[in-house]
């Protein structure tokens, strides 16, 4: 890419470099996505039903595809450099309509059209700053349009298929025919995202930044399981009810399960897939990150979602004023709760597998646990439940760091070398700069 290339006065836009790290600029586009987690969570707490899971992980998989492609087009151009932050604004604005259309986007084909067209309208424009982005990462270099090429026929094809689910089934006269027809096409759209990025050319998945890319995605796992907390506390209305002993405990169990799903991912298994990335090259590197990232980090966010819904109710059921400290929950809500910790730790061990090739048995004794417990704690209180679980998650977390002090020792040895190495580096290389002759010019970049 061509570093003099001016677009106004703005500057160019700029090639990512090896070793990069995630931009700020990158940070703040994601806050669009606390908006859209946020928004499936209470669309979906608002009236559960096996449809409606369905319809929220119809909508979080295309959701998180846009995010994937984002992410692809940030391992070759800085997103916050130059003009492209200009079309990353437009991406915001079309993702946050998208966002908020979501709630509407499977209301009933002979309602109102203006949900379903704004999500397939929203939906294009963000495609077409895809487009845009891979275009200019291609201006001087030929070779490097293979990623338009190939994901090229997914874009048009989904964007077809979706603006099919919000037109087609308005013509329908039957309710149901019509409602089955939208989930059809919307579940043909999942199938040739997903798909293409199986099929595509791995250099479609070039990753130039180890750092970057793993960087980039523990962040928005990190914002997920932020929102859960959002989530629990706005949607259980927490803020809006009379401070008592049970919902403080509830709320306090809720940030210890969750920090323990936190530190079950970030302890030792995001550093070292961290580290098997870095050290793996050409098409492995490809495909780890694709695999282990792109498509594994999908049910985990999706698990997350889950029992943010279920502890939601959970909580509600807690601080609600006419039960009391042994008021059950009612519905899915234990299940789902439950549930969406099996499929974050299930998710995560698949993500262990494919990034390091081993296997915890911790994990695997946590999921039969979990599993187990669960038509134990539909028989308990709401506040039960919650402890139940969140004992079941310290527990685990606990076990690991006994059993596995030894690893965890070495991995954060290395983790701080690598770190005091790279620290040293970098401080004798702008050393270099500063102190260069004015009148000389600055030292070219080794």
């Amino acid at each position: 890419m061509d570093g003099e290339r001016r677009r106004g006065g703005l500057g160019p836009a700029v090639a990512v470099a090896p070793g990069a790290r995630v931009d700020k600029f990158e940070v703040f586009f994601d806050l669009v996505f606390v908006v859209s987690f946020f928004i499936i969570t209470r669309a979906t707490a608002a009236e559960i039903s096996g449809r409606q899971l369905l319809h929220a992980g119809l909508v979080l998989a295309v959701l998180w595809w846009c995010w994937v492609v984002h992410s692809m087009a940030a391992t070759r151009l800085r997103l916050g450099e130059g003009f492209v932050p200009v079309l990353m604004v437009a991406a915001m604005a079309s993702l946050f309509a998208f966002a908020l259309a979501l709630p509407q986007a499977f209301s009933p084909p002979q309602g109102e059209l203006a949900g379903p067209l704004v999500v397939a309208v929203s939906y294009v424009v963000v495609r077409g700053v895809h487009v845009v982005l891979f275009l200019l990462t291609a201006q001087d270099d030929r070779t490097d349009r293979r990623p338009l090429f190939h994901f090229l026929p997914e874009l048009l094809t989904s964007t077809v298929l979706l603006l099919a689910a919000a037109l087609v089934p308005v013509a329908i006269g039957d309710s149901d025919r019509a409602g089955l027809v939208r989930d059809v096409l919307w579940i043909l759209v999942v199938l040739v995202q997903y798909g293409t990025g199986l099929i595509a050319d791995t250099w479609s998945w070039a990753v130039t930044s180890a750092e970057h890319w793993t960087e980039r995605y523990d962040l928005i796992l990190i914002i997920a399981l932020g929102e859960s907390i959002i989530s629990v506390g706005v949607g259980g209305n927490v803020l809006g009810k009379p401070v008592t002993w049970p919902g403080v405990i509830a709320s306090a169990l809720g940030i210890v399960f969750t920090a323990a799903l936190w530190w079950a991912h970030f302890d030792l298994i995001g550093p070292a897939a961290r580290i098997a990335l870095h050290a793996a090259t050409g098409r492995r590197r490809t495909t780890m990150a694709r695999d282990a990232y792109a498509y594994l980090y999908l049910p985990m966010i999706a698990g997350i979602i889950l029992f943010a819904i279920g502890s939601e109710e959970l909580v509600r059921a807690v601080t609600d004023p006419a039960g009391g400290l042994g008021e059950q929950a009612h519905g899915p809500a234990v299940p789902l709760f439950f549930g969406g910790v099996i499929c974050y730790l299930a998710s995560n061990m698949l993500f262990q597998l494919r990034t390091l090739h081993t296997l915890s048995w911790t994990r695997l004794g946590a999921l039969v646990v979990l599993a187990a417990a669960v038509p134990v704690a539909a028989g308990l209180s709401a506040l039960g439940a919650l402890a139940l679980l969140t004992a079941i998650c310290v527990g685990l977390v606990t076990t690991e760091v006994v059993i596995m002090s030894g690893s965890r020792r070495a991995l954060r040895r290395a983790v701080h070398d690598e770190r005091a190495d790279h620290e040293a580096h970098e401080a004798a290389w702008r050393a270099r700069w500063h102190e260069a002759n004015p009148a000389e010019g600055r030292p070219d970049p080794p």
